[in-house]
């Protein structure tokens, strides 16, 4: 079975996996390095073609996608597969009407322990665990401000938006209100599905 490549759930999985990757793919090295990093993440083959379709970096763009391709991606992201990083996708997402939104994921839709990953421009990427009560605790951050253990309270996060995180706290420093993305907003968002 084959999937238009047109679902927003889609450019949220292009997203997922290039968070856990750690990198863009912009141009052929980083289509090889994908290709090495999803062999050595799910012990699955990708090709660099498939890739560079699905990415429209090939002239040859990709209308469909296979659920076998998508299967191997989610599971890059961290999700079981295919069907499991959907589901998890929606329960994040914040639904106005009957169109799928996933852009959006509020704080009071999620449970202590649940973690997101977000990045911004240029190459910033960080991944928060929920504490509850809208406050987060940082586990990973790179080429970012944030450091592991950095806590603070947020009430939304919105892809496209900056993101103001009050009560930022580091060990042995004061509170703080911190933004992020303040010139583009968040160019990645998700849910992980790891607990």
């Amino acid at each position: 079975m084959d999937i238009s490549t047109n679902i927003p759930q889609i450019s949220a999985l292009r997203d997922a996996v290039e968070a856990k990757a750690g990198f863009r793919l912009k141009g052929t090295n980083d289509f090889l390095s994908m290709v090495d990093f999803i062999e050595l993440s799910t012990r699955n083959h990708v090709s660099e073609t498939t890739l560079q379709r699905l990415w429209g970096y090939s002239t040859r763009k990709a209308d469909v996608v296979s659920v076998r391709t998508l299967d191997v991606l989610s599971k890059v992201a961290g999700c079981k597969d295919w069907e499991d990083f959907c589901r998890n996708l929606k329960e994040t997402s914040r639904e106005e009407s009957e169109f799928f939104s996933g852009d959006t994921i509020d704080s009071s839709s999620l449970e202590v322990g649940d973690r997101l990953t977000f990045g911004w421009g240029p190459d910033r990427m960080c991944t928060v665990r929920y504490l509850g009560e809208n406050r987060f605790v940082c586990e990973s951050s790179q080429n970012s401000k944030m450091k592991e253990g950095d806590t603070f309270s947020a009430l939304q996060f919105q892809k496209g938006r900056e993101l103001y995180l009050d009560h930022f706290k580091r060990e042995g420093e004061s509170e703080k209100r911190y933004v992020v993305g303040d010139l583009h907003g968040l160019t990645v968002l998700y849910r992980s599905c790891e607990k």
